[in-house]
């Protein structure tokens, strides 16, 4: 179970890069059997080049290289004779695999149904809202006066009308300060692929025996709740569980804080805002902030910042420090999860990878994904092409995750662990300086720990940060 925890947490983060896998990957850039210095913490070798690394917990056992050789036409079929899926023989058309691929409805309206006149709606319009209290009080450790969950229309990854779902917990706890009361917006990871497995779900129904019992570990709901502060806590992967894709992610959580002023403009209508999110939150948390003043400028006045931790802010990077090793569980949900929203992805699965596809995994939450990741599947072993990890539509879908070209529309907190393997910090800190370069004002820290460690020690720091700027300071800015 330890093992399982550890890939849990880490895949958070590392699924989104696995957006690509499908997309993926070849084998340069997998392992070539010898551990260069920054093998362990940036995936390259210690003369830059791209390196997997040459264990099962930091690397894939050269898993690339052994994909794109001779012995890699082996891996499918010894990997199909593990796995038990449908016959697909004749492989069905793209659109029918597609449909087979996305979640199955929960037996809840209110996360499965798409509402009539959905087109015709604004982005953050309310569809529906729901009281929650008696269900969510049992698992919130502080008082509450009122849990609400909101359901409003969002947009997919293209801007297609599709909704989001979030619940809001109002403490019992008043608010001291001046103003409105202050929000925090808590990205929590999901990392599932089944519509059991988001906070709204579970808060509005109880937990499953796969629910992600890292998150309610985590304090930020209850620090947040004894401060006085409301929290809102989305369900960024939308109805499609479009696991580690920000764009989606992002649309859902300015959607649902659009929802929550129009539910309660009295008192959180002008309310200031504030992010938290850490690894599979982190990628969410990385979309909303960069979608903010193109997709919601609105908000932009009073969301105060965004801390993020863990951050898998580059995909490329991730394919060579997380796939086909004990993190790959997740890795490979992640790459089903990106190729819901992005389906240039599916000309490139192979007969195993389609079979893996609309088996029940298409339905499972964290703690079991993490657990396929024992096997040390590779991506490359559900691709029905060599180098796939350096295919152009690979390429393509790593520009499009990494959002480099825009600019965080609030101030930005980011950490990560100084002893890194699977996110490794370099992709935090490159983050870093390219927000720098827009000039954002951040701050970066590196604190002690690999992903799960750095979870909590970096947590009361990033809390503290966001708690200064919803007391209304002014972010510092260490650029």
């Amino acid at each position: 179970m330890c093992v399982a925890a550890l890939a849990v947490t880490v895949g958070v983060g590392g699924g989104a890069s696995v957006g690509t896998a499908f997309a993926q990957s070849t084998g340069s850039a997998g392992g070539e059997g010898s551990v260069g210095t920054g093998s362990l913490t940036d995936g390259t070798a210690s003369d830059g080049s791209p390196l997997n690394g040459t264990t099962m917990i930091t690397g894939s056992l050269g898993t690339g290289s052994a994909a794109g050789s001779p012995l890699g036409s082996a891996i499918p079929s010894v990997v199909g004779s593990v796995i038990p899926g449908p016959d697909l023989d004749p492989p069905p058309p793209l659109e029918t695999l597609y449909a087979k691929m996305l979640p199955k409805p929960v037996g809840d309206p209110f996360f499965d149904e798409y509402p009539p006149g959905l087109p015709g709606m604004t982005n953050g319009q309310v569809i529906e809202t729901r009281d929650v209290t008696t269900a969510a009080r049992a698992l919130l450790r502080g008082p509450v006066r009122e849990v609400r969950q909101i359901k409003v229309k969002s947009t997919d990854s293209a801007g297609a009308p599709s909704f989001a779902t979030a619940t809001l917990v109002v403490p019992a706890t008043p608010w001291p300060g001046p103003g409105p009361r202050p929000v925090l917006v808590n990205n929590v990871p999901i990392n599932g692929l089944g519509r059991s497995c988001t906070p709204g779900h579970t808060l509005g129904n109880g937990i499953t025996q796969s629910e992600n019992f890292f998150d309610f570990l985590r304090p930020d709901t209850t620090k947040a709740e004894e401060r006085g502060y409301a929290v809102l806590i989305p369900d960024h992967e939308g109805p499609r569980m479009a696991y580690a894709e920000p764009f989606v992610a992002g649309h859902a959580i300015l959607d649902s804080i659009r929802g929550v002023r129009t539910v309660f403009p009295a008192e959180f209508g002008s309310s200031k805002l504030a992010m938290m999110g850490y690894s599979g939150g982190a990628i969410a948390t990385h979309g909303a902030v960069k979608l903010i003043d193109t997709y919601a400028p609105e908000l932009a006045g009073d969301i105060v910042g965004a801390a993020m931790g863990g951050v898998p802010a580059d995909f490329e990077m991730l394919g060579r420090t997380m796939n086909g090793n004990l993190a790959g569980g997740l890795f490979l949900a992640a790459v089903f999860g990106i190729a819901r929203e992005n389906t240039e992805i599916l000309p490139l699965i192979n007969s195993l990878g389609q079979q893996m596809g609309i088996t029940s995994i298409k339905d499972q939450c964290a703690n079991t994904l993490a657990l396929a990741g024992i096997p040390g599947i590779p991506a490359e072993a559900l691709a029905n092409i060599r180098r796939a990890l350096d295919s152009p539509v690979a390429h393509d879908i790593y520009t499009k995750m990494k959002m480099a070209d825009r600019k965080s529309g609030t101030p930005l907190y980011i950490y990560s662990g100084g002893q890194e393997f699977w996110v490794p910090a370099l992709g935090s800190r490159n983050l870093y300086d390219e927000q720098c370069g827009y000039g954002v004002r951040a701050v970066y820290r590196q604190v002690p720990g690999e992903h799960l460690i750095a979870a909590l020690t970096g947590n009361p720091g990033a809390f503290d940060w966001v708690d200064a700027r919803l007391r209304g300071e002014a972010a510092p800015n260490e650029c």
